[in-house]
C-alpha cells in the first residue's frame, strides 16, 4: 500500500475521501488507519481527518507528504501527480 487515509469508523467525510480515491482508480493502493486504535495517532488527526499520507516517500530527507481535508477530485489529482501514484 502506498497511500494511507487515517480514518475513523462512521466518518462521512473519510468515506468521501475514499469515493475520491476510488475515482481516480488507486483504491487498490490505499492502507485505511482507523486513529482510535493509536493515542499518538489520535492526537495528531483527532479533528482533522480524514487525512492521506504516503508513508514510504522517496525522498527520506522530508516527512511524508499529507493531503488535508477537505480536498476535491482536482486537488487530489494534482496531489497524487505530485508523487506519481495517480
Amino acid at each position: 500500500m502506498l497511500i494511507t487515509l487515517y480514518s475513523t469508523q462512521g466518518c462521512h467525510l473519510c468515506e468521501q475521501a475514499y469515493g475520491l480515491l476510488v475515482e481516480m482508480g488507486v483504491q487498490h493502493q490505499v492502507s485505511i488507519v482507523d486513529i482510535t486504535v493509536n493515542d499518538a495517532l489520535f492526537s495528531r488527526y483527532g479533528v482533522t481527518i480524514p487525512v492521506l499520507s504516503i508513508p514510504n516517500h522517496d525522498d527520506l530527507t522530508m516527512s511524508a507528504p499529507e493531503l488535508h481535508w477537505p480536498f476535491d477530485r482536482n486537488r487530489l489529482a494534482a496531489w497524487l501527480t505530485t508523487y506519481k501514484l495517480g
